[in-house]
C-alpha cells in the first residue's frame, strides 16, 4: 500500500474543539496511554469523516490498527452525539444505526448458497 499526504478542507477550529473534546475525556476517565495523543485522534476521526476514507486507511495512516481506528472514530462520534441533544430528537427511522462490524476497507465476501 502506498500513502501520501494530502490537504484537509477543514477549519483548525474544528480540530481544536474535537481535540478538547478528547481530551477532556480522556481526563475525566482516568485514560491510560494511548497510541495516539487527543490531537491526532482527533484528525483521524476528521480524516476519516470528511474524506470517507476506509478504516484500513486511516489505520495504516496513523499507524494504529484498523481495530484502534474504529474504536477511536466511535469514541469520538458518540462524544460529539452527546454534546446534539437535538441528535436525541431524530425519529426512529432517521437514527443512525448502530453497527455489529466495522467497515474494514472491503466488501464482504459473497454468500454462497447450496443447491441440493
Amino acid at each position: 500500500m502506498l500513502f501520501y499526504r494530502a490537504a484537509l478542507p477543514l477549519s483548525p477550529q474544528a480540530l481544536s474543539y474535537l481535540s478538547g473534546v478528547l481530551r477532556r475525556h480522556r481526563k475525566t476517565i482516568g485514560s491510560p496511554w494511548r497510541r495516539l495523543n487527543p490531537g491526532q485522534q482527533a484528525l483521524l476521526v476528521l480524516v476519516h469523516l470528511r474524506k470517507g476514507e476506509t478504516l484500513a486507511e486511516v489505520a495504516a495512516g496513523f499507524g494504529v490498527g484498523i481495530a484502534t481506528a474504529w474504536r477511536y472514530i466511535r469514541e469520538a462520534v458518540t462524544l460529539l452525539a452527546r454534546r446534539s441533544p437535538r441528535l436525541e430528537r431524530l425519529p426512529a427511522r432517521l437514527r443512525p444505526r448502530p453497527q455489529s462490524r466495522p467497515n474494514l476497507g472491503h466488501p464482504a465476501p459473497p454468500r454462497s448458497t447450496v443447491v441440493l
